[in-house]
């Protein structure tokens, strides 16, 4: 794990761009073309403006969504829009490279048809997990990653690509990416800010192994190439 803390969460967003960027190169590099998925939420922001300004081969890459709420994707909650309205049409990226999770469907026919296009991309066979070059994710004041909130049975599958649950607290169905995909990254990067997250950050990082009380440890704890960004806010509580 390599674990990276600077000053503001600006800065930390940017740091995080920089890396994927260089890892998305290597993979372009290697192999012609690069498989990613990102988070919504605030803060990639300050990211998807830098991806946005900074010409790139974004024709290379083939883009996923980590998780999505279960809205249209012209909704203001859509982790989509927000993306598209920051990054993907400034850039110029390409639309047949962006696979959405259609999360205006019903919840577990989202999941399925998600799961589908995953497998057509990735021309996976039967119980084939797809190996994302990398994967953005974020991390909630609950310690959630993904949509995988603390008690969701989901953190214990590692069978599954995709599934749709139901997050009671936020009273909203999410469509998300499940931990054997995850697990199965060549590299997972992580943007955490704000001190709103500091308590969990410091459960996450150095408490007991629990996570179905602190889902992110799931990544954090057993990933096998991790870059975690953090400002100072969410470092505060932590010896790293």
């Amino acid at each position: 794990m390599n674990f990276s803390r600077h000053r503001d969460a600006s800065q930390a967003a940017c740091a995080c761009g920089r890396r994927i960027l260089d890892l998305l190169g290597s993979a372009i590099q290697a192999r012609g073309v690069a498989r990613m998925a990102v988070s919504g939420g605030s803060s990639p922001r300050p990211m998807f403006e830098k991806f946005a300004r900074e010409p790139f081969a974004w024709d290379r890459v083939q883009l996923f969504w980590a998780d999505e709420r279960g809205v249209p994707p012209g909704d203001s909650q859509s982790n989509f829009k927000f993306a598209k309205d920051v990054w993907l049409d400034a850039a110029g990226f390409p639309e047949a490279n962006r696979h959405r999770i259609r999360a205006e469907l019903e919840p577990h026919q989202a999941a399925r048809v998600y799961t589908d296009e995953i497998h057509a991309v990735f021309d996976l066979t039967p119980g084939d997990m797809p190996r994302f070059d990398v994967i953005h994710l974020g991390m909630g004041p609950d310690a959630h990653t993904a949509s995988l909130f603390p008690g969701e049975p989901l953190i214990e599958n590692r069978r599954s690509i995709a599934s749709a649950t139901y997050v009671e607290k936020l009273k909203q169905w999410r469509i998300t990416l499940l931990p054997a995909v995850l697990l199965a990254a060549h590299n997972v990067v992580m943007l955490i800010t704000g001190a709103d997250k500091a308590e969990a950050l410091k459960a996450v990082l150095e408490g007991p192994y629990d996570p179905k009380r602190f889902p992110a440890q799931v990544v954090v704890r057993n990933a096998s190439a991790l870059d975690i960004f953090v400002d100072e806010a969410a470092a505060a509580k932590v010896d790293l």
